[in-house]
């Protein structure tokens, strides 16, 4: 099969650091080469990848600053526009596009929708998205976990296709040295890391902190919880790669994910099981659909529960933590679950999606 996968350009597929739709991407398209199928990636220049790469601009944006424009971040619309023209130039070449870029592309591959498939990897619940799908009903789209759709029942939503990593990504650690907590991601109100820096003092245990700061949450970050980074109980580590993440949550007792909105998925919750380390998060977005409660983490909606939780969360198996991350989050189940929605745009008959527990 001719695939071609159409990624953000803020940042690399992979990306370097932080990035969890740039990630998925990478894994997938990976995946897909290795089952034998010609993929065709439209991303940045400094993208890594087994597929045949189109670079639509030189490097991630995300961090590179305009030289003519008093050193402001550079745009990532321009990009994405030329990045689309090329798509439309090459569309005839595949028999499957498969955007991850919002919904960008709608006005261009209307036409085509009989061979497009979207990913939505963000939020859904904005109103003005509405009125979108409204208007290009038939452009079908794939949710990332159900309670992502939750506020767009109308919308062309042909099934969900959780994230997975593949397999051997990680190594798990089974008896962790690092005797702390963690918290992974992105620093921003909605993240609520001000929730894991309260739980953890609440129960006498380090805090580790690996996380990026955006522009946009810069002052959130130097008024609201710098403050609170002591460096000895509350570390903060900063961003870091793949190659550091493993052991950073390997070595963890546990991740706490206590955010305070509409998670679309949350693929740091699988980043731990894969390592066999548990997750404590709270009960928002997709978070009751990952965290299999009692077995790879505990979920929770209230500070004091998520305080009572910790001792029971650090009780867990951990093998089967990672047991249950092979069974349900690799990176194959999450390719074979789109290649059954690719084969199904081939044959016009695309089927609704089962969760995996509904399936036989």
């Amino acid at each position: 099969m001719k695939i071609a996968q159409i990624g953000p350009l803020i940042e690399s597929i992979p990306p370097k650091l932080y990035g969890g739709t740039e990630r998925a991407v990478s894994y997938l398209t990976e995946e897909l080469v290795a089952q034998g199928h010609d993929v065709t990636l439209f991303a940045s220049g400094d993208s890594v990848t087994s597929a045949k790469l189109i670079p639509c601009c030189d490097a991630a944006l995300r961090l590179r600053r305009h030289p003519a424009s008093s050193g402001a971040y550079m745009d990532s619309i321009p990009y994405t526009m030329i990045m689309l023209d090329r798509v439309r130039q090459m569309a005839s070449e595949f028999d499957v596009l498969h955007f991850h870029i919002d919904q960008f592309h709608f006005p261009i591959f209307h036409a085509m929708s009989h061979k497009m498939l979207t990913t939505l990897h963000g939020r859904q619940d904005l109103p003005d998205l509405q009125q979108l799908y409204h208007a290009f009903h038939d452009m079908k789209l794939v949710s990332v976990s159900q309670a992502q759709t939750s506020d767009i029942p109308f919308a062309n939503v042909i099934g969900t296709v959780y994230h997975g990593l593949p397999e051997r990504l990680h190594t798990p650690i089974f008896q962790p040295r690092g005797g702390y907590l963690a918290f992974l991601g992105r620093i921003a109100k909605e993240k609520r890391v001000d929730r894991a820096i309260k739980i953890a003092k609440a129960v006498a245990f380090p805090l580790k902190i690996a996380a990026k700061v955006d522009e946009v949450d810069t002052d959130y970050f130097k008024h609201k919880i710098k403050p609170l980074i002591d460096g000895k109980d509350v570390e903060y580590i900063g961003e870091i790669d793949e190659t550091e993440k493993t052991k950073f949550l390997g070595e963890s007792s546990g991740l706490l994910f206590p955010i305070d909105w509409p998670e679309p998925f949350g693929l740091v919750m699988i980043e731990a099981m894969a390592c066999g380390t548990p997750v404590l998060g709270f009960g928002h977005g997709a978070v009751r659909e990952v965290i299999d409660n009692g077995v790879t983490g505990f979920i929770v909606d209230t500070m004091p529960q998520a305080v009572a939780a910790i001792p029971h969360l650090l009780a867990l198996d951990r093998r089967g933590v990672r047991r249950r991350f092979e069974e349900r989050f690799t990176a194959t189940r999450m390719t074979n679950d789109y290649l059954t929605f690719y084969r199904g745009l081939l044959n016009s008959n695309v089927r609704s999606y089962l969760p995996m527990e509904e399936r036989g």
